[in-house]
């Protein structure tokens, strides 16, 4: 298991590290076991400095001469973010895009378990998506408390996004991810993490639109 050898890690070196992951296991799946710093660097579209500070948080890694071997540093990094274990998780807003992430089979392999789904809509309430019914918001805090998820996913429009907030701090969720074009206002405990498409596709239009600026 990777130690964390600092009590501050960047967000950068957080999202990077994640990025990592996904190239190494990459290269596990085409059949490289050994890489070097300077490919793996290139694949990740990194410099290889930047690779070993990022690693160097959580301890030393690789072998002098060799380089990374690619099993045992997913292992180190997947346990240094967190995520080498199942993290239940809850779904609010089973619109288009609900659906779409609780018919998508990538979260259970990544450990991230939607165990719930729950709406306010009473057409949809009673409804079953991707073998779970969904259940009326008003019973988050007693189903969390059957289910022990820890994370919340909200998908709902941006009107009623921070209502599901207060729906999902209230059963005592530790961390929400918030798919709802609007900001949202939790108590310090509570992480939030936001994905909105128009960011980047904001910023994709600008890259286009501007190509020297990059």
């Amino acid at each position: 298991m990777a130690q964390q050898k600092s009590e501050h890690i960047p967000r950068a070196t957080i999202q990077r590290l994640a990025v990592y992951v996904q190239v190494l296991e990459n290269l596990q799946r085409e059949g490289t076991e050994v890489i070097s710093s300077e490919p793996l660097a290139k694949a990740c579209n990194v410099n290889a400095s930047q690779i070993r500070k990022d690693l160097a948080y959580f301890g030393e890694f690789g072998v002098r001469g060799v380089g990374y071997y690619v099993k045992n540093l997913i292992a180190s990094i997947t346990s240094a973010l967190g995520v080498d274990r199942e993290w239940r998780t809850v779904l609010v807003g089973v619109g288009n895009l609900g659906k779409a992430l609780l018919n998508h089979k990538e979260f259970r392999l990544r450990g991230f378990n939607i165990v719930g789904a729950f709406d306010c809509d009473p057409f949809k309430i009673g409804e079953e998506v991707s073998g779970l019914e969904v259940v009326c918001t008003k019973r988050l805090r007693e189903m969390i408390g059957d289910n022990g998820a820890e994370i919340g996913i909200i998908t709902t429009p941006p009107e009623r996004a921070q209502r599901a907030a207060n729906h999902l701090v209230e059963a005592g969720i530790s961390g929400i991810l918030n798919f709802a074009p609007s900001r949202i206002t939790v108590p310090d405990h509570v992480n939030v993490e936001y994905v909105d498409f128009f960011h980047h596709l904001y910023a994709l239009s600008f890259n286009i639109t501007h190509p020297n600026t990059k």
